[in-house]
């Protein structure tokens, strides 16, 4: 439960918001993340030292639901002139270090990220008569932040999140969300590390899909230019009825000229999957060839989840050229790819821990695979194949119970280790399928019926567990002119998270 008050009323845990000149006996006994994070809101409030506030009633490290200890709400009088309208800012604390003493976060040292690196914030445009601003946003926040918290995947600057309801519990349009850096809030150097700001920016189903299969930072720009769907700030109207292909039909010429030119930068996504391996059954129940349902899957070593990892992260570089980090990197003093391991990093989490060494799991060649994913991953396929593999890169389906992956490469992309000789390959519990772009466009043609998903969905939902896209791949050298069998007259399930 949360309790709404000013942040200078006697609370649980947090005195009043002190500015960066408070005295030195009151900074000593103010928690020195949150002291940091204050001095960045009142360096934008001065006016406003006593903002109101939601406040968990018990603390998420004293066992409570909700990770964020303090949703501060601020009033924001815009800039009408530059098309700006006066807005309620939301800004979280929590996702960050605030205390220091390991109570919610491992300190890692200064000079890296504090806790997850980063904090949220919201935008929202105030409406006419409002005096006070609505509390929604803040239990927004926590159900963000109870994702962040427990698959330990963190966001960044395009990221988007498919929600699949109105933000606000009502009628509104505004379904999902887009995430981008705060245009005021700079970043801030705490004790415990460096925090950054990301703003969520409410958008309506066809923007999602734009996002998609473009990239999210190319939708952000649209929406900067349309002052009635965000403008320069991004402010989220929640009154908003046109998408902003409705509002200026000419935008939708650009994404699709951007679709053509760039492909997509969406390179993976936490997913209701799972493969199989058809070539011949497993020898024992200990054979790691087969991922199935309802059996006990191997986990994904530590360094098989930090290559998906990297992976993901490079294909946000829309420039990038697309390689596959080695499935042995050197390591010295723990360090991979110059950087330390760490439960911080999107798509890590504990689940990932490996069962058996890394080192004794051997790359296996495969014959044929099964693939199984719900209904909105499964609708991405035709965007894993137009938009990345037919622009040399790759795409990756992780298993959001952390025990698999699927990695589909094209020819160009370097590192992998399916190869062009055998194009499906294992080590593990994780899948590479390398796809000739010949055979991506006769999947292409089979897949036709997953390209406007939203038209054939049942409007009864079935249970996330679902599973409803059966996809069976044979080899490529064998069949080319059978590239795999669909079936999808399963339920409709929702999709959780995706990471851009």
């Amino acid at each position: 439960m949360a309790e709404l008050r000013p942040s200078g009323a006697p609370g649980p845990a947090a005195p009043p918001a002190p500015g960066p000149t408070a005295p030195p006996a009151f900074a000593s006994l103010f928690p020195p993340g949150l002291h940091a994070i204050y001095g960045e809101c009142r360096r934008l409030y001065p006016d406003q030292p006593n903002p109101l506030q939601v406040t968990a009633i018990v603390k998420y490290w004293l066992g409570g639901p909700d990770p964020l200890d303090y949703v501060s709400m601020y009033r924001n009088v815009g800039s009408p002139s530059a098309n700006i309208p006066e807005h309620w800012h939301y800004i979280s604390f929590g996702l960050s270090d605030l205390y220091g003493d390991s109570r919610v976060h491992e300190f890692t040292g200064t000079d890296g990220p504090s806790g997850f690196g980063f904090e949220l914030t919201f935008r929202l445009k105030r409406e006419t008569g409002e005096s006070a601003p609505p509390t929604w946003p803040a239990e927004l926040m926590q159900g963000l932040a109870r994702y962040v918290f427990q698959s330990e995947n963190t966001f960044c600057s395009g990221d988007h999140v498919s929600w699949h309801s109105p933000l606000d519990n009502s009628e509104s349009r505004i379904q999902h969300m887009l995430l981008t850096e705060d245009p005021q809030m700079q970043p801030v150097q705490t004790p415990f590390g460096v925090v950054t700001f990301l703003q969520i920016v409410g958008v309506c189903t066809e923007e999602l899909h734009a996002a998609q299969q473009w990239n999210g930072q190319g939708i952000l720009e649209l929406l900067r230019t349309v002052p009635v769907a965000g403008g320069p700030w991004l402010i989220t109207d929640m009154r908003r009825g046109e998408t902003i292909f409705e509002i200026d039909p000419h935008l939708q010429e650009r994404v699709d000229k951007g679709i053509e030119m760039d492909g997509s930068n969406l390179s993976g996504v936490s997913a209701k999957c799972a493969w199989d391996d058809l070539s011949r059954p497993p020898e024992d129940d200990e054979d790691s060839r087969s991922i199935c349902i309802g059996t006990q899957p191997r986990r994904l070593s530590g360094k098989d989840t930090e290559q998906i990892r990297e992976t993901l992260r490079r294909g946000l570089e829309i420039n990038s050229k697309p390689v596959l980090p080695p499935i042995n990197p050197q390591r010295q003093n723990g360090l991979t790819h110059d950087r330390a391991p760490s439960r911080k990093d999107s798509l890590e989490s504990d689940s990932s821990t490996a069962i058996i060494p890394h080192e004794l799991i051997r790359t296996r060649q495969l014959e044929s695979v099964h693939l199984k994913f719900n209904q909105e991953s499964g609708a991405l396929i035709p965007l894993c194949l137009r938009g990345r593999l037919l622009h040399g890169r790759h795409f990756t389906y992780k298993s959001i119970t952390g025990d698999m992956a699927i990695t589909f490469v094209s020819t160009g992309v370097e590192g992998a280790f399916a190869t062009e000789e055998h194009p499906y390959a294992a080590h593990g519990p994780w899948l590479q399928i390398l796809l000739t772009g010949e055979f991506v466009e006769k999947m292409l043609e089979d897949l036709e019926d997953l390209t406007s998903p939203e038209e054939r969905l049942s409007p009864h939902p079935a249970p996330l567990s679902t599973l409803v896209l059966a996809w069976t791949v044979p080899h490529q050298r064998e069949r080319r002119s059978q590239p795999g069998s669909v079936s999808s007259n399963f339920p409709k399930s929702t999709a959780g998270l995706k990471r851009s």
